[in-house]
């Protein structure tokens, strides 16, 4: 959708398209209500209550209560806040689970923790999570701004170790805060070029090696790592070869830098590789930047390196 309406701006009045763009961002819409539901039942609270205190920090009824002498804003601190929230939300139930009694547990719990989580999320958590999501949308956009190529270079460079480590997904969170606050995050198209020198390094292994099996996997791999799924890339051909690793690594660092010196915005999440390219809000640059992760994960690789894997022989 993203790529039709650059391409004619004039559908996007039309109401076929309207409604297909409304389902694209439909998610973006209800992102608190979602996170507080998961959020509680990752700390062992109720689903719903979790949804709920979403809803109330969100609420647009919030913009006619004063508080302290300020209008209260809703929305304010997007996810973060909403997590801070449905944790206090969740262990205060569980504790109200202990201490109630039993015959009044059904009613009582839930009243109570939506009416005490409700003040304290609107006194305290909300305005909290407010400053914690205005620093960490500053601190991204400074630090890709004032830092140019040299943040996207460094940025691209770690996000494979981190992907391997599985502390990825921690970025989740600021993403969307960017996408609630800008409209855009500037950090998935940098870190998204990790992938792309995953490509150029398995490229590189599969015309370098003389390994059947090697070349078996990196063809059933390579798609997918176009597409942005690079799990299978990392596991099963450039980590076990362990050079085409760093290869992969210096070749996401290339490619961030580009995404970085273009200040390259993505609309979206859950995408990498080449399908982002249709939320960038700088598709040439973009795919520019992709290339050149391609190029540098493949050269780099190339020089680099690595012990070619022995076929086991068979006895006939």
């Amino acid at each position: 959708m993203n790529i039709i309406i650059k391409i004619d701006p004039a559908l996007a009045k039309n109401a076929v398209v309207q409604m297909l763009a409304i389902a694209g961002n439909a998610v973006f819409w209800g992102m608190n209500l979602f996170v507080g539901i998961n959020t509680a039942k990752e700390f062992g609270g109720m689903p719903i209550i979790g949804g709920i205190m979403g809803a109330i920090v969100t609420h647009p009824g919030l913009s006619n209560i004063t508080l302290f002498g300020s209008k209260l804003l809703p929305g304010r601190g997007g996810i973060i806040a909403v997590i801070l929230v449905v944790i206090f939300a969740a262990y205060l139930e569980k504790w109200l689970h202990k201490t109630v009694p039993v015959m009044l547990d059904l009613f009582l719990t839930p009243f109570l923790t939506i009416g005490i989580s409700t003040l304290i999320a609107l006194c305290v958590l909300q305005p909290l999570g407010g400053v914690i999501s205005e620093q960490i949308g500053f601190l991204a956009t400074t630090a890709v701004e004032k830092g140019g190529a040299f943040t996207g270079f460094i940025l691209g460079g770690i996000w494979l170790p981190m992907v391997m480590l599985g502390i990825h997904q921690g970025m989740t969170p600021i993403h969307a805060e960017l996408l609630s606050r800008y409209g855009v995050t500037i950090l998935l198209p940098i870190l998204a070029m990790a992938g792309g020198g995953q490509v150029g390094a398995a490229a590189a292994v599969y015309c370098k090696t003389k390994s059947a099996r090697v070349k078996e996997t990196v063809a059933s791999a390579l798609p997918v790592g176009i597409m942005g799924v690079g799990e299978p890339l990392i596991y099963g051909v450039t980590l076990p070869l362990g050079k085409p690793f760093i290869g992969a690594c210096l070749g996401g660092a290339l490619g961030g830098a580009v995404q970085a010196y273009g200040v390259v915005g993505a609309s979206g999440l859950g995408l990498s590789g080449l399908p982002l390219a249709a939320s960038a809000n700088n598709i040439p640059v973009y795919l520019m930047g992709l290339l050149v992760s391609y190029i540098g994960g493949f050269v780099a690789t190339w020089f680099l390196g690595f012990d070619d894997p022995k076929e086991e022989k068979t006895d006939a």
